[in-house]
C-alpha cells in the first residue's frame, strides 16, 4: 500500500485543480468555495493562500512565474500572485447564465480548455458547457448541456483528449490533433459502473495511464490506455477531487479533496509535464 501523507494542515472547502510548476518547484491548487488559490512549497512545507473576489474553478500556468490564467466564475482573468493584481481578460459565458467555471487545463498546444456548470449540483441541471480559449482570446464552445465538467486530460503521445461529465459516471475519449485542435472518434473510455464514487478530476502518467479521482468514493483509480482498471488506491478522505503529479521527478501524486487536506503519495510511476498557456500575455492588461 502506498504511504499517504497530509501535506497541508488546513482543510479546503472545495479543493481542486492541483498543477505542478516545474519552473518554481511548487504546487498550485485552488479552493473553489474558499475563493483562493494556494501555492504549496514541498521544500519548506509552506502553503500560502491568495484570496480572490470569486470562485476559481481552475487555472493555467503561464510563461511568467506566479502569473496565472484563472477561470474566475465565468471569466478568464490574469492573476499575479506576487502583487495580488487581477486583470480581467475574456468572458466564457454571459454572467446572467448563472453558471460558474469548473475543471480546466491546457491542451498540448497551450490552449486552455475549461468547463462551466450550474453551481448547485443538487438541482441536477445540465446547463454547463465546455470551452476552448486560444492565445488570442478566441472562445470556442466544444460542448453544451454539460452537468458537471470534469476529468479533462490530454495524452500528447497518443494524441488523445479525455473528458467526464461526472453525473453520467462515464469517461469519454477523443482522438485529438494538437496542431488544429480537431476532435474525432468519440467513444466511451471507461464506465464507472458499480465502482464506488464518480469520475472527478484526472491526469495522465508517463505510461499513458489515466488517473481518476473517485469523488465520494474515497479513492483514485488508474486506467490503462486500453480502458482497463489497473489500480485502485484507497485514500483517507471521502471525496477526493483531482490528482496531479509533481515533485522534481514528477513521481509524487498530489490529491485535492472536498472538506479535507491536500494529500501526497508515491504512486510508483512518473507523470508528464503540465503545458503552460500559450499566448494572451502580450495583450493582457498590465502585461506591458
Amino acid at each position: 500500500m502506498a504511504e499517504i501523507d497530509f501535506v497541508v494542515a488546513e482543510p479546503a472547502v472545495l479543493g481542486e485543480c492541483p498543477v505542478w510548476s516545474a519552473a518554481e518547484g511548487v504546487l498550485y491548487w485552488a479552493d473553489i468555495d474558499g475563493r483562493a488559490i494556494h501555492r504549496y512549497d514541498p521544500t519548506s512545507g509552506l502553503d500560502e493562500a491568495a484570496p480572490l473576489p470569486g470562485r476559481p474553478g481552475s487555472f493555467a500556468l503561464s510563461a511568467s512565474a506566479e502569473r496565472l490564467l484563472v477561470a474566475l466564475e465565468l471569466r478568464l482573468v490574469w492573476f499575479d500572485r506576487s502583487t495580488g493584481v487581477l486583470d480581467p481578460w475574456v468572458d466564457l459565458e454571459p454572467p446572467d447564465r448563472g453558471n460558474r467555471s469548473n475543471d480546466g487545463r491546457c491542451d498540448p498546444a497551450g490552449r486552455f480548455v475549461v468547463g462551466t456548470m450550474w453551481p448547485d449540483t443538487g438541482d441536477g441541471l445540465a446547463r454547463g458547457g465546455l470551452h476552448r480559449v486560444g492565445g488570442d482570446g478566441t472562445v470556442e464552445t466544444l460542448e453544451v448541456g454539460v452537468g458537471v465538467p470534469n476529468g479533462l486530460a490530454f495524452d500528447a503521445a497518443r494524441r488523445r483528449m479525455y473528458f467526464a461529465d461526472t453525473p453520467t459516471r462515464i469517461i469519454r475519449l477523443w482522438d485529438y490533433d494538437p496542431d488544429t485542435g480537431h476532435r474525432s472518434g468519440e467513444r466511451v473510455f471507461f464506465d464507472y459502473g458499480d465502482l464506488p464514487g464518480k469520475p472527478d478530476g484526472a491526469c495522465v502518467d508517463a505510461d499513458g495511464c489515466y488517473w481518476s479521482a473517485s469523488v465520494r468514493g474515497g479513492a483514485v483509480i488508474r486506467i490503462t490506455p486500453e480502458g482497463t482498471l489497473d489500480r485502485r488506491i484507497e485514500l483517507p478522505v471521502g471525496a477526493p477531487t483531482m490528482p496531479a503529479f509533481g515533485g522534481p521527478d514528477l513521481t509524487t501524486l498530489y490529491v485535492t479533496s472536498i472538506g479535507d487536506r491536500l494529500l501526497a503519495l508515491d504512486a510508483g510511476v512518473a507523470g508528464i509535464p503540465e503545458p503552460t498557456f500559450d499566448g494572451g500575455e502580450a495583450s493582457a492588461p498590465g502585461s506591458g
